[in-house]
């Protein structure tokens, strides 16, 4: 799995950190979305798919090596 980010949209929610701090974070700068880890282990690939879905901005994209985008 790899992790995508779109910041250019990031509105800052946060929501992303509150799903899964283990991945992303917020600049300290702008509130912006941070991938802290963007091809995290098999153990936070369900964390990494909550924060895509919660994410109010739809800023996020989990895709699957070799498989293209989950959907969204």
């Amino acid at each position: 799995m790899r992790i995508r980010v779109d910041r250019g949209r990031c509105r800052g929610a946060g929501q992303c950190v509150l799903s899964a701090p283990e991945l992303f974070d917020q600049s300290e700068d702008d509130g912006l979305v941070v991938v802290v880890d963007e091809q995290p282990p098999p153990t936070l690939h369900d964390k990494a798919r909550l924060a895509e879905r919660r994410c109010p901005n739809r800023v996020i994209r989990t895709v699957d090596e070799g498989k293209g985008d989950t959907g969204r």
